[in-house]
Order: C-alpha cells, then structure tokens, then sequence
C-alpha cells in the first residue's frame, strides 16, 4: 500500500499552507473515558502530533495534557471561551453522564462544562464512540445514563463525529487541520462523520480481501491458515459493515496485527459483540 498524504485528504495547497500563520484554538474536554482517544492523538505519523501542535493548532486545555493544573488550568480555559468566542474548536472525548455525581470537574459536573464550551466554539469535534455514540460508559444498563455529545448541545451547534476505539490518530488531526485550513468542518456523511475517512467500509479495502473473494476464510488465529493471511469473517470480523479507513491509510492496524476488525467506529459496537466476537460456524 502507498503511504497515506494528508495533505491531498484536506485538500490543502501549499499556498494555503504558506498564508496560514494563526493556529486554531482547541479545547479538550474528556468526559467519562479511557483517555485512549489522547493516546492516539499523540501517536499520529502523518502528520506528526509534534508538528501539528507547533504549527496548526494551539491546544489550550486538555486534562491530560496541559502543563497548568487546578485553577490555573480552569481559569484559562474560562479566558479562551472570552478570547477565542467563536474561533475555537470544542474537542469531547468519553461518554457524557446526565446524572452528574459521576463526574464532576472543578465543582461543576462535565456535561455543564461541555455545554458552556459548546456555546461559544466555532464547531465541536466528537473524538472517539464514547462521545459520538455513548460508547462503553452507555453500553448495558447503563448505571451513569451517559449520552454523546449531540444529546446535550443545540442542533445547529456544527459537529462531526470522528469515533473510533480509538479513532484512527491520522482521521482526529486531518479533521482539525481541514477546520484549521478552511474554517468550517469538512464534508460529512449522513451519521455526521468527515466524510474522506469513513465513505467506505474497511472490508473493501482490507488487504484480505482477495481471500475473501476466494473464500478462503481462516479457521483460528493461530493455525496455518491465520499464517496465510487468509479472511477473518469466519472469526468474527465486522470488517462488512463497519465504516473506517483503517484498512485504506496504508498503516498497519487490527487486521494487519491478525486480529478481526470488531467495528469499533459504529454505533452500539460493544453491546453488538465488541471485543468478544462469537465465532461464526
């Protein structure tokens, strides 16, 4: 496979590159998550998380990552919702609880936090399934009635949802790159996903495809046939209905690691199988 250019994904010019000076305001609000979608943030390859934050944007609060604690880091988040009123991008990762006793931050709970930042934010970025669909923290009974993040904002609020367990590092800065470029989010599907990176589902492009067509389907992940890289359907694999560019970046990940794809980009996956795929007869 060739390697994956974000700059033909975005459609950036180097013109626009060169004119481009002013990095865009993001705020980074977790809600009840695994603080995984960060983790692949700072894995990105293509364009590095290094060069992105120095030259792109300007990430002014996060709870992982900011420098700042305590009051420090709340009073300036509070400044940039007055400062950059209408030019930052509102990031929300992790399953949002109505009922507030489970989360709380700096005396508030989240979801009146996401709601404020929301207000004022040129648009808001859904990182990973936990804040676009729920995710884990809505799965089952549901004890913490969490919610995504559309639940709690206004309709006309502009969001997309970029889900993923994690997303795919790659898809969370080329959404905040095209913003950062063009000042609006990019082209979306119907379930309000950058349209560039889950247009196609990852069977289509999956490496394994030939195999598939053939139907030569592995029978274990660790008998000859798994060493032939052959099809994974018959383990379990959603790769047929799940909606991602893993396979179509040209970067190694689950399927390429050996093990099947378990649709982690689409809504209710846990509860549909989630990590634990019954295995197909």
């Amino acid at each position: 496979m060739t390697q994956y250019n974000w700059l033909e994904t975005i459609d950036v010019s180097e013109e626009m590159l060169q004119r481009t000076n002013q990095r865009l305001p993001v705020i980074w609000i977790s809600a009840l998550d695994c603080t995984g979608c960060k983790e692949a943030f700072l894995r990105s390859v293509e364009p590095t998380t290094l060069d992105t934050i120095l030259h792109f944007i300007s990430l002014e609060y996060s709870e992982l990552l900011s420098a700042a604690s305590g009051y420090q880091a709340e009073e300036h988040k509070e400044s940039i919702f007055q400062k950059y009123q209408g030019q930052y991008v509102l990031a929300v990762e992790g399953g949002i609880p109505q009922s507030d006793e489970y989360l709380m931050i700096a005396g508030k709970s989240v979801r009146e936090e996401i709601i404020q930042a929301a207000k004022h934010a040129k648009a808001v970025i859904a990182f990973g399934s936990c804040s676009a669909w729920g995710g884990l923290p809505a799965a089952g009974s549901n004890p913490t009635d969490s919610v995504d993040v559309r639940s709690i904002i206004p309709e006309e609020t502009p969001v997309a949802l970029v889900p993923g367990c994690p997303p795919i590092p790659e898809v969370m800065i080329g959404t905040l790159l095209h913003i950062h470029f063009h000042g609006e989010l990019p082209e979306l599907d119907k379930k309000m996903r950058p349209k560039a990176f889950y247009q196609t589902t990852v069977h289509m492009t999956c490496h394994r495809k030939p195999f598939f067509d053939q139907k030569l389907f592995a029978q274990s992940y660790d008998d000859e046939t798994a060493q032939k890289g052959y099809c994974l359907f018959k383990l379990g694999c959603k790769g047929p209905r799940a909606f991602n560019c893993c396979e179509s970046m040209g970067m190694d990940r689950c399927i390429a690691a050996g093990f099947t794809c378990i649709g982690c980009s689409e809504e209710g996956f846990w509860d549909k199988g989630g990590f634990y795929p019954k295995k197909r007869k």
